[in-house]
């Protein structure tokens, strides 16, 4: 069953992109199993990560070091499908 110190350790893999196949085996869970009871970590571990990239993104922008910021811009692009043609999807 589901407790905090697990919940938070499926919420950090899943901001590290962690696939969720491999979340399962170290919990010793079925997939399934691993979405049914951790959908909401599962979607959050993204969230938070998207979250502090962006103000990342924000604070750099505003300095003068252009190679912190193509990184950033690159994390985005790579990790959540952004693209500096089209609006990121909702």
């Amino acid at each position: 069953m589901p407790d905090a110190v697990k919940r938070r350790f499926v919420e950090t893999l899943a901001g590290a992109a962690v696939p969720q196949a491999e979340i399962a085996v170290v919990l010793a869970v079925t997939v399934p199993t691993l979405r049914k009871y951790y959908r909401d970590e599962l979607g959050r571990g993204s969230a938070v990560i998207q979250a502090k990239l962006v103000g990342n993104l924000l604070r750099i922008a505003s300095g003068s070091d252009g190679t912190a910021l193509k990184a950033i811009i690159f994390s985005l692009q790579c990790r959540f499908g952004w693209s500096r043609y089209l609006p990121p999807q909702r």
